[in-house]
């Protein structure tokens, strides 16, 4: 039975609640051909508070569970009104679980692209662990203080960076010359605009 990934819209908060209670009712009552794999998209947020650097786990998209479900009987086709035959024993087992509002695109949901469901997990690989992100994003050109290593206190300017491993570039002035660093995001805060406007004389 053919399977596919689609969004299932939560109450506010019981995104794990839901979770759980489909992984566990799946075997009890037998479901597993009908419902697979769900999951919570997260990310990891670095963030440095105080010189302590922090991880937290924040949810991608609140509200919301991604679901494998074998919804759609492809055996039966459409109906007179163009509408794909549901398996209804799909269509109740969801309708019954705590915490599931409905789908997300109505009663006719359109399944999501295998190329979009691996963007979203992609920081879950089957290790159990997942990429870290910093909680603030940096932009090429902009203006930022190293907190953080051996050049602490010096302030430049970004010219490269690496969302996926949470990297910048930085250049710097070390001995009157413009020396690239490579630091990580936590290394790193942006600097106010006041900050690098020159002294009024």
């Amino acid at each position: 039975m053919k399977k596919q990934w689609f969004v299932l819209h939560t109450l506010t908060g019981q995104e794990m609640k839901a979770q759980k209670s489909i992984a566990a009712r799946v075997k009890i009552e037998n479901m597993e051909e009908y419902i697979g794999r769900c999951e919570i998209p997260t990310e990891r947020v670095v963030e440095k508070k105080n010189g302590v650097r922090r991880v937290t786990v924040k949810k991608f998209f609140p509200g919301y569970i991604l679901c494998e479900l074998a919804l759609y009987d492809e055996s039966k086709g459409t109906d007179d009104r163009g509408k794909k035959t549901i398996y209804p024993q799909t269509w109740q087992f969801l309708r019954e679980t705590a915490g599931i509002i409905g789908f997300v695109g109505g009663e006719q949901p359109i399944p999501l692209k295998q190329q979009e469901v691996d963007a979203i997990l992609e920081d879950k690989p089957k290790s159990g662990h997942q990429v870290e992100r910093p909680k603030v994003n940096f932009s090429v050109e902009e203006t930022v203080k190293i907190i953080d290593g051996a050049f602490m206190g010096l302030t430049g300017q970004i010219s490269m960076v690496d969302p996926d491993r949470g990297k910048l570039k930085v250049e710097v002035k070390v001995f009157g010359r413009m020396v690239p660093v490579d630091v990580e995001y936590w290394q790193v805060e942006k600097v106010s605009i006041e900050e690098t406007l020159p002294p009024v004389k």
